[in-house]
């Protein structure tokens, strides 16, 4: 089969390959533009976040539902993914993020504060510039740690529920 075949095959899921992916990181951006917005810019981010999190467990609920019909175990399977799909957005787009950028910022703004005699708009833009660089680093290694903590955790438990069926 033809490379191009194969990926046009595959079903695109608009939450983690499409542009929408990026709001996601919403409050990563928020974070990182703290020190020269209000926060309730931040806590805008934030709900921004929330909201792809929460559509994402919905849509992942949706398809597993679709995937099960009316077999066995089919409420059980929706919850799992819901719940599976939440906990891992949670943590990976916007708890541990958040809170990364959220301390390199912070971090950043005391160290320039420390070492430089640079005015303090001069020393926010610099911080929002290294929190929003950081972004990209902190992206893969995170959702690589919180892969391997549900599944050294969480989705023991599923895959438990499933084997007494």
């Amino acid at each position: 089969m033809d490379p191009i075949e194969e990926k046009t095959s595959k079903p695109i899921d608009i939450y983690r390959d499409t542009w929408v992916r990026f709001l996601g990181y919403a409050n990563e951006v928020g974070e990182a533009f703290r020190a020269l917005v209000p926060v309730s810019f931040v806590w805008g981010s934030y709900a921004v976040a929330s909201v792809y999190v929460t559509a994402d467990a919905v849509d992942k609920g949706k398809k597993a539902a679709v995937a099960h019909g009316d077999n066995p175990g089919k409420t059980t399977r929706v919850a799992v993914a819901v719940v599976d799909t939440f906990v891992w957005q949670a943590l990976a787009s916007v708890i541990i993020p958040g809170f990364t950028i959220n301390r390199v910022c912070a971090a950043s703004l005391h160290l320039l504060g420390k070492t430089t005699k640079w005015p303090l708009p001069v020393r926010k833009w610099t911080t929002t510039a290294i929190g929003l660089s950081t972004i990209p680093f902190i992206i893969s290694p995170i959702d690589r740690s919180v892969d391997f903590l549900l599944d050294s955790s969480l989705r023991k438990i599923y895959h438990e529920e499933e084997k007494h069926k």
